[in-house]
């Protein structure tokens, strides 16, 4: 197999079967040893897109981890989150004589129809957090993740009735509420790190604002800030909203207000001229921003500052 295939599971069952595990007790809900998969490859590099979510508790994890275009070295306890539809690769180091430790749960959409989690799961942006930015774990937050996963697979192992799926939805969305706690907790505790990213931030925006070729490029956007910081766009949203209680979007929109009042108050250039400097096809765009975020048209603000 070359480096450029990639597997394509559309059942947990099929993961199963890849990984040398037995086949799933249930087939829409799993939870595996990951000291127990052993990729039935001899490649050392292997991709695959799945059509379910996983969620995994991780330790000492044999070889190097990617997740979109980002690489990981794993070399203690944290989680990571996969969406369906994300292709995910792994680099095998053979050599490794250190057992990986963990656990996986696997969860099909099809578990979660008619449930309100089908639509809820959308507001757990971590499923698109880049596998560096990982949950790291905690000894007291690990037991209170490794009991909720553990009591997930004794309720499916247990005689499957008309209230099975109910439990293990409600243990589900536990566990990712337990998850977004944890992360609101990472974001405090790496205050230092975080605010240096706020300070990327606007560091990134100025220089954007004051290129001469802003016309052509057109308004950042939060995919732009992401890239340039290496972060995935739902991290950096979220970062942001924990650190100042706005979204990228709000940050991109008042550094451009505040350009855009500079330019109002220092030159005679027309609002139709301004709009376009700061990258706005349309100028009607630009005094309807203006006015959302001022109370006030361009106009308005120009002729109220003089």
């Amino acid at each position: 197999m070359s480096n450029k295939h990639i597997y394509r599971f559309n059942s947990i069952a099929e993961f199963h079967k890849m990984s040398g595990l037995p086949k799933p007790e249930h087939p829409l809900v799993s939870l595996v040893d990951y000291g127990l998969v052993d990729y039935q490859t001899d490649d050392t590099e292997i991709s695959w897109m799945q059509n379910f979510y996983s969620i995994g508790l991780k330790r000492n994890i044999q070889g190097k981890f990617k997740y979109g275009q980002l690489q990981y070295d794993f070399d203690e306890g944290l989680m990571t989150f996969v969406a369906p539809k994300q292709v995910v690769s792994i680099t095998l180091d053979k050599s490794q004589t250190t057992k990986p430790t963990g656990l996986l749960l696997f969860i099909h959409p099809d578990f979660l129809w008619n449930t309100n989690l089908a639509k809820a799961i959308s507001k757990y942006y971590f499923f698109g957090y880049n596998v560096n930015e990982a949950l790291f774990m905690s000894e007291k937050e690990e037991i209170v993740i490794t009991d909720i996963l553990k009591n997930i697979q004794r309720e499916y192992h247990s005689s499957i009735d008309k209230f099975t799926q109910n439990i293990i939805i409600a243990q589900i969305e536990q566990l990712l509420s337990y998850c977004e706690r944890f992360y609101q907790r990472q974001f405090i505790t790496r205050a230092k790190t975080n605010h240096q990213i706020l300070a990327k931030v606007e560091s990134i925006l100025n220089n954007y604002f004051n290129d001469e070729n802003l016309l052509e490029k057109g308004s950042p956007t939060a995919q732009y800030i992401a890239e340039q910081l290496h972060l995935s766009p739902n991290y950096l949203g979220s970062l942001l909203k924990s650190l100042t209680g706005n979204s990228t979007q709000t940050h991109i929109h008042e550094k451009l207000i505040e350009k855009a009042k500079e330019k109002l108050s220092t030159t005679n250039l027309t609002v139709s001229e301004i709009a376009y400097e700061l990258g706005f096809e349309h100028s009607q765009s630009f005094s309807k921003l203006f006015k959302t975020k001022t109370n006030q048209s361009p106009l308005e603000f120009r002729q109220s500052f003089n």
